[in-house]
């Protein structure tokens, strides 16, 4: 039996599944816990990670490195995606992230994934338990600084797929300052969402879907 671990490092919040791989090829989820760090937090301002923000996904990696050696784990891979993608100091943090995940397997780190790809990555682990006739699929990751969008088979054919520059926390720092947001800061961003949206409607065949599937925070809120 080998123990694989899988991080996924968003904009908002940081990921860790720790599955056992047995000798019949079947999986089982050992640990899957998350926390939230903001790493993009200012990202779409300055377009530098924050020295603050760094210092909360250290700390919430190195947790997560004692889980891995708790665990046994031999094998690990970890993604991040929209604001380490727009971030200039971005090799700040892989150098972090190298010299703690090189601890369960040496040469390890992370690695940034395109949009598309962290759409094809959700939208497999979304449909992964569905039954193939509910399909075709559409699954949407609505993050913290983009949306992925992409229609699927259960077979794995992918009919389109997009990433979209919106998400919880661009949105709220780029227009929703205030709390509780104006009237103002909900017309401009719905209006940006629309515009949004409706580039998606260009490219993904969104209507060919017979189920959608919602991953990520805000819709399990």
């Amino acid at each position: 039996m080998t123990r694989v671990a899988a991080i996924d490092c968003g904009t908002n919040s940081i990921r860790l599944l720790i599955s056992e791989v047995q000798d019949d090829g079947k999986v089982r989820d050992i640990t899957r816990t998350m926390e939230i760090i903001r790493l993009g937090e200012g990202v779409d301002a300055t377009g530098e990670i924050a020295p603050a923000a760094l210092d909360r996904a250290r700390v919430a990696l190195e947790g997560y490195v004692r889980q891995m050696k708790f665990e046994k784990v031999s094998r690990v891979r970890m993604v991040a995606t929209s604001a380490t993608r727009d971030a200039k100091n971005q090799q700040e943090f892989f150098d972090m992230t190298a010299e703690l995940l090189g601890q369960i397997q040496p040469g390890a780190q992370a690695e940034v994934v395109s949009g598309e790809e962290e759409a094809l990555l959700s939208f497999n682990g979304a449909v992964a338990d569905l039954e193939p006739d509910r399909g075709p699929f559409c699954v949407i990751d609505l993050g913290g600084g983009s949306t992925e969008f992409v229609v699927g088979t259960a077979d794995g054919e992918i009919l389109g797929t997009h990433s979209a520059r919106m998400g919880c926390v661009r949105l709220t720092e780029r227009i929703m300052r205030t709390d509780p947001p104006t009237e103002s800061e909900i017309e401009i961003a719905s209006e940006y969402v629309g515009e949004r949206t409706a580039e998606v409607e260009d490219i993904v065949p969104i209507s060919k879907a017979r189920t959608i599937v919602g991953c990520a925070g805000t819709f399990t809120t």
